[in-house]
């Protein structure tokens, strides 16, 4: 079953942030899903590089790549996109 009635995930404007370093093929995975579903849920996202902010690195190092939604942990290492619609649709 697909999850994509854009209707379902569209209540408000999600803040997606993914925490990820260069040569990361878990983030590269990542980034293409979201840039994938984008057009299917009303959220941003942008990327930050754990490599450019020693607390971060040290905080991320292990778990990366690590996806916040709304300013909370949801992910770590792996993502689907049915997974991450769906944790859209809980945070309504």
């Amino acid at each position: 079953m697909r999850l994509s009635c854009k209707t379902d995930y569209n209540r408000h404007m999600h803040d997606v942030v993914v925490y990820s370093r260069k040569a990361c093929h878990l983030c590269d995975v990542i980034k293409q899903t979201l840039a994938h579903f984008q057009g299917e849920a009303d959220f941003h996202w942008r990327e930050v590089d754990i490599d450019a902010d020693p607390e971060l690195c040290r905080k991320y190092t292990d778990e990366v790549p690590v996806v916040f939604i709304d300013g909370r942990k949801a992910f770590k290492h792996r993502m689907d996109g049915q997974s991450f619609l769906r944790a859209l649709a809980g945070r309504e």
